[in-house]
């Protein structure tokens, strides 16, 4: 399948932060692509370029955000040098992890308009994307609530809401779990999950939560001090769990208890998920 997010040999420098001194190096040669529907989860640890890597994708950098950007980014085989991030904004859809600080209105339904309004699309139109977007976001009943009156999942799934209204096919998800208990994790990325199901949308998902990567992603890709460090699906690079805690990162729960499963020889597990654990357990307690 062919590419549809490529980043090319992609290096961004910010402004130096005095005289004399060096401009922050944040990405060193990014090279990474992602298939047009598949879900890419991009872990790394703080300081790594993550936040970076996503104002590259929706043309913030290099349009509004001042510093050095070398090499292309390609969505959809355009390149964000030629599209402004208006223009962009109705390919790529970009959720922060403070979600509040995405919002500009005092209700939910004019919230989740707003873009749509500024596309000048007709009230049936705007109308018809509202009540979809609000449905598979499982926000209907907000409609009428302020945004900023609601718990830290369903500001997220807003937020989500308001993005996908404009129906972007690529979506970009800066940590829009890290503020969540459980539950509302869960939920959230069981709204993700129904928008890929629903049209197909193309996901770049920078996350910190690995328990939950299995749940989402169909490959990983690492960021280390601004370069790809480690890239494949998901048993490939989470074997590499030595690796990754020497970069301050660790695998997911079930995947460390298939390795200790392994070391006192009860057999050569590589769970990534609780169903798939459960599965085998109960295979092996039957026998």
């Amino acid at each position: 399948m062919a590419p549809f997010v490529v980043l090319d040999d992609v290096h961004v420098s910010y402004p130096s932060p005095g005289p004399g001194l060096e401009a922050p190096r944040i990405l060193r040669g990014v090279s990474l692509s992602v298939a047009e529907g598949e879900c890419l989860a991009l872990l790394g640890p703080t300081g790594a370029g993550k936040s970076t890597l996503c104002l590259c994708l929706n043309g913030l950098i290099p349009h509004l955000v001042d510093g050095t950007f070398r090499g292309g980014v390609h969505i959809a085989g355009h390149s964000t040098r030629e599209w402004t991030p208006g223009e962009l904004s109705q390919t790529v859809g970009l959720v922060f992890q403070d979600a509040e600080s995405q919002f500009v209105s005092m209700t939910v339904e004019d919230e989740v308009a707003f873009g749509l309004e500024s596309l000048g699309l007709p009230p049936d139109e705007i109308e018809g994307r509202l009540a979809e977007a609000l449905e598979v976001m499982e926000v209907g009943g907000l409609r009428s609530r302020s945004p900023l009156e609601l718990s830290g999942g369903q500001k997220q799934r807003v937020a989500l809401a308001a993005v996908m209204a404009m129906r972007p096919r690529v979506l970009v998800l800066d940590e829009p779990t890290t503020n969540l208990d459980p539950v509302g994790k869960a939920a959230l990325l069981r709204a993700v999950s129904r928008l890929r199901v629903a049209w197909g949308t193309t996901i770049v998902w920078v996350t910190q939560d690995v328990d939950w990567v299995p749940h989402l992603a169909d490959r990983v890709a690492v960021l280390w001090e601004g370069q790809i460090a480690l890239e494949g699906g998901l048993r490939e690079v989470f074997d590499q769990g030595a690796l990754l805690r020497r970069m301050g990162l660790r695998v997911p729960q079930v995947r460390e208890l298939a390795a200790r499963f392994g070391s006192t020889g009860l057999g050569g597990y590589a769970w990534l998920g609780v169903d798939e654990a459960a599965e085998a357990l109960r295979g092996r307690l039957g026998g």
